[in-house]
């Protein structure tokens, strides 16, 4: 006789989002009794939910974590066995599943499939008998907190195993994602043959986590995956991600889970998706700014949409749009972000007349908290900000905004208060970090003299110091840094060097300080190529004195410019390794018609015995090409080096500037040490080069190939196993227009 069952669950992390509330009111709908766990005050429980103390089933501090992500979910795992065990008949249902009709089952197994096969049990919803063999085991198992999971790969529990011997053991919270959940009830599902008594896999999961992400497609896709065996569904809140980066914490317009939102008198603005683990999302900002009353809110340039509605919900404070151009400049007509954003507000409850539009500078007002993300010392320069804010930023007020590594940020900054980094991304081989300013108690920043400016020369003649030399030739020159009898010689060029690194260095340098090897530096003030007689002379001297015989082990290494420097000048060290990222071979257009970048450069002599890098790099020792095939004019160059010590690197659809992406994907690092001390192997740089499946750059181009040769559901398929595992903007974009 079906029975229709009390349900269960655990809140650990403060104030519910939208998504939770929607899960736990539609219990309340549909009739079913929900009870809520929590060990703290929870502010925004929909009405009809059950509280109850976390410590009548588990009386703990110990809130462990899976510390890789840090989440709670591992405490959630434990403490759902031992709530079944204590409740007779209550079922387990995690916060993110939403009831789709009442759970009537009469038997005390509820649990179901969750990927077709009927292989992988999941444990979103779970219910057990109290007593059960499989219970007893789960709970027996999870005593031990360094125990070797019997269902994992053999290898991994040797490693474990190996860790335990040498009096390391492995803790659960740094073991693999649902060791206590699903990994472990699909092992003793499978050991005590309760297979038979598994739902289906549309009682619970009809749309598996692969594609978790039709929940934001319209209502009629998701209504067709569903069958009369449906109950629950797990909306999966690995949805948040996608939720608070692309859509501001806040469900997609016309979505199935905006529909449900109207359907159980939801309002996902009151309590939008602010975080999902160590990641903060815009709408999550908010809780950065110290207790006290916000009185204004003001956006700049229009990026901080989600900012602004979660300070309204916040503080029902009147927002400023502050309309201005990249530069800074004021608009003679509103931009068209203006109209898109104020609509987005209006949406969402906020009064049409709380939202102001500020189109001259007399029309600024202070506010407690302003916006500048994406914007004036990230994408923009950060000089045009200073104005402004003196004039909209209150006195001990806050500024949210993003600083761009190099740009000069920082010391602008620190002259109107104090700074806290609340995060930090790579994008494009610059650190951007997310910056908190807490403004002085004055209205106007005191003007303080400009820091002089570094001078390269005087930089260099310090860092060689007194068994090093600096050697200046106008548009080049040289540094050496003695530390080990292993040397390095790089190329580079100055200018990126004074004007886009923070630390106003060479390239590598920070690398091989690291290693302890010499350096020898030659940089160029500009797009040389190092196509001077001054450079041949210093390197013939080097040569002639015995400069290189000194060193055990000579590597000349660079990158483009540098890479063709490394090659071209290796001629003066025979025997010396080259390491070479996206190399040309030389810029004479009677040896390279093909090359049709450098234009600046064409003009320059490429002859004599540094001239033809393709060809005197044959005296050389190993010499490593790291470059993409699928570049024509970069594999042009590669082509002409056909000596036997030449060692070819291919890392197809990575582009021209490869040392960036590899520096991107975290891989730089080892794969250039490895090829500066003589390990890489050609096996080890695919085996590392695999790291680029997850990097964007090279997932777009993969892409935008499968469409060029025309096999658009190829692309289909690679876009949707991208975007059921993390987000690429242009693959998205590309996908909606398909």
């Amino acid at each position: 006789m079906a029975r229709t069952r009390e349900v269960g669950t655990l809140w650990i992390g403060g104030s519910l989002s939208w998504m939770e509330q929607l899960c736990l009111k539609s219990f309340v709908d549909q009739g079913q009794t929900i009870t809520l766990f929590s060990y703290e005050d929870i502010p925004n429980v929909p009405d009809g939910v059950i509280r109850r103390d976390g410590r009548d089933i588990l009386d703990t501090d110990d809130f462990i974590k899976y510390e890789k992500k840090d989440s709670f979910a591992l405490f959630a795992d434990y403490f759902r066995i031992h709530m079944i065990q204590q409740n007779p008949g209550m079922i387990w249902v995690d916060t993110d599943v939403y009831c789709h009709r009442p759970m009537d089952y009469d038997s005390d197994y509820v649990l179901g499939f969750e990927l077709p096969g009927e292989k992988r049990v999941n444990n979103a919803v779970l219910g057990l008998p109290v007593g059960s063999p499989i219970l007893t085991d789960m709970l027996a198992f999870m005593q031990d907190r360094h125990a070797i999971p019997p269902f994992l790969k053999q290898s991994q529990q040797d490693d474990y195993r190996a860790a335990a011997a040498a009096g390391t053991p492995v803790h659960v919270s740094q073991q693999p994602w649902g060791v206590w959940g699903p990994l472990m009830v699909t092992h003793f599902a499978h050991k005590h043959k309760i297979l038979n008594k598994v739902q289906p896999l549309e009682a619970f999961y009809p749309i598996p986590f692969p594609d978790r992400l039709k929940f934001m497609r319209r209502t009629a896709v998701v209504q067709g995956l569903l069958s009369p065996k449906t109950t629950a569904l797990h909306l999966w809140a690995s949805n948040k991600r996608e939720l608070g980066l692309r859509h501001g914490g806040l469900p997609p317009e016309g979505s199935y889970m905006a529909d449900l939102l109207v359907q159980h008198n939801i309002d996902p603005a009151s309590a939008p998706i602010k975080g999902r683990g160590r990641h903060v999302f815009d709408a999550g900002l908010v809780d950065a700014v110290p207790k006290g009353a916000v009185q204004r809110f003001a956006d700049i340039g229009g990026t901080g949409q989600a900012v602004a509605l979660a300070a309204w919900g916040k503080w029902l404070c009147p927002i400023d749009l502050i309309d201005v151009d990249h530069k800074g400049r004021w608009m003679e007509t509103p931009s068209d972000w203006v109209s898109a954003y104020r609509q987005f507000l209006t949406e969402h409850g906020v009064p049409f007349d709380q939202i102001r539009v500020v189109a001259k500078p007399d029309d600024l007002l202070p506010a407690q908290l302003v916006s500048n993300l994406n914007g004036f010392g990230d994408v923009n320069k950060i000089n045009p900000l200073g104005d402004m804010l003196d004039l909209c930023l209150a006195p001990a007020g806050f500024l949210l905004t993003d600083i761009r590594k190099g740009s000069g940020g920082y010391p602008y900054l620190k002259k109107r208060g104090t700074t806290a980094q609340l995060s930090s991304r790579n994008d494009a081989g610059t650190d951007v970090h997310r910056v908190l300013l807490t403004a002085n108690g004055t209205a106007k920043a005191e003007a303080e003299p400009p820091e002089p400016e570094e001078n390269w020369a005087e930089i260099a003649t310090g860092l060689a110091g007194k068994d090093g030399f600096y050697r200046d030739g106008g548009d080049h020159a040289m540094l050496f840094i003695k530390r080990s009898d292993t040397l390095v010689v790089t190329f580079d060029n100055l200018d990126i060097a004074m004007e886009k690194r923070e630390d106003k260095r060479p390239w590598g340098f920070a690398f091989i300080e690291k290693q302890g090897w010499s350096m020898l530096g030659v940089t160029a003030a500009g797009w040389t190529w190092f196509r001077d007689p001054w450079v041949y002379k210093q390197f013939d001297e080097l040569k002639k004195k015995g400069f290189f015989k000194k060193f055990k082990r000579v590597v000349f290494y660079g990158a483009s410019m540098g890479g063709y420097g490394a090659c071209a000048f290796a001629a003066a060290c025979p025997g010396a390794d080259v390491v070479a990222i996206s190399p040309q071979s030389t810029l004479d257009k009677k040896l390279v018609p093909f090359e049709t970048r450098y234009k600046t450069a064409w003009d320059r002599d490429f002859t004599g015995k540094y001239g033809d890098a393709a060809k005197v790099s044959s005296k050389a020792g190993r010499v490593t090409l790291i470059y993409d095939p699928y570049e024509p004019l970069d594999s042009g160059h590669v082509n002409r080096f056909t000596a036997k010590n030449v060692v070819k690197l291919r890392a197809p659809l990575m582009g021209h500037r490869l040392g960036s992406s590899l520096q991107q994907m975290g891989i730089l690092s080892s794969v250039t040490l490895g090829a500066l001390n003589g390990t890489l192997s050609e096996a080890d740089f695919y085996q590392k080069l695999r790291a680029r499946k997850t990097f964007a750059r090279y997932q777009k181009e993969l892409f935008n190939r499968a469409i060029d040769k025309g096999h658009p559901e190829l692309a289909r398929r690679m876009g949707r196993w991208v975007l059921t595992r993390g987000d690429n903007r242009h693959i998205r974009k590309a996908m909606e227009e398909m």
